[in-house]
């Protein structure tokens, strides 16, 4: 492949078989590959050397490896003063895998609501079928009984590689993400990947890392790539979370 060119991949081709991250166009930023599949072998493959697919309904399977990374160190995450005024007294709990399936359906949701989305009917497919194969995990928030915001992503080892998360009530994103920050540190989970970088992700503490230290990372973290298992079934209030 030469620089202005991306490599097509075929169904039929190993889940491993993408080309190295190096080879990823600079315009637009860190597009790798084309075609191949959802499935979970080649999905699991490429999060394991710092690639994920992005594309749109219409569009073929976009693979991309963006340089630098965008990501977040758990102890580093940053609680605003407001938020930990509402988490001392908030009745909202944490769960933690119990509504995949609603939860990537209002991130999708909301993304239409905005400019369309890359949460394809095909991708909530092949990513409810890593959670049920314990590969995914949706941290959520609940109040009342009632889902008012949350986020999914791939545990592979010491890497979490956050997907999307939505907000159904001011907030609330932001507090399952720090209830999966605390999950990381109690279960040793190093990084959370947020893949491509925004200004609302830098106020909540996340950095850039260049690609080369990123994938060097990922080598050693994710081998073995083990699943995340250390997830609690029982429901944590957010205000167990308040940072003084």
């Amino acid at each position: 492949m030469t620089q202005g060119r991306i490599e097509w991949l075929s169904p039929a081709d190993p889940p491993e078989a993408f080309p190295d991250v190096s080879r990823a166009l600079t315009e637009p930023d860190g597009l790798l590959a084309a075609g191949g599949d959802l499935s979970p072998e080649r999905l699991l493959a490429a999060y394991a050397r710092g690639i994920f697919p992005w594309f749109e309904a219409g569009q073929p399977i976009l693979w991309w490896s963006p340089d630098p990374r965008c990501v977040l160190r758990p102890d580093r995450l940053h609680v605003a003063r407001r938020l930990r005024r509402q988490l001392r007294n908030s009745p909202t709990e944490l769960r933690f895998n119990t509504a995949f399936g609603d939860v990537i359906r209002a991130c999708a949701g909301k993304r239409r609501s905005q400019q369309g989305t890359w949460i394809t009917d095909d991708m909530i497919a092949a990513y409810e079928h890593l959670h049920r194969e314990g590969w995914a995990h949706s941290i959520e928030t609940w109040d009342g009984g009632e889902l008012t915001g949350g986020l999914y992503g791939l545990g592979i080892g010491r890497v979490f590689f956050g997907e999307s998360m939505f907000s159904g009530r001011p907030n609330t994103s932001k507090m399952a993400l720090l209830g999966l920050t605390r999950h990381m540190q109690s279960a040793g989970i190093e990084l959370l990947d947020c893949q491509v970088a925004s200004p609302h992700l830098f106020t909540l503490g996340a950095e850039y890392m260049p690609r080369r230290d990123f994938s060097a990372f990922l080598a050693a973290a994710c081998d073995p790539p083990e699943r995340h298992a250390a997830w609690t079934a029982k429901p944590v209030p957010v205000c167990s979370l308040f940072v003084a």
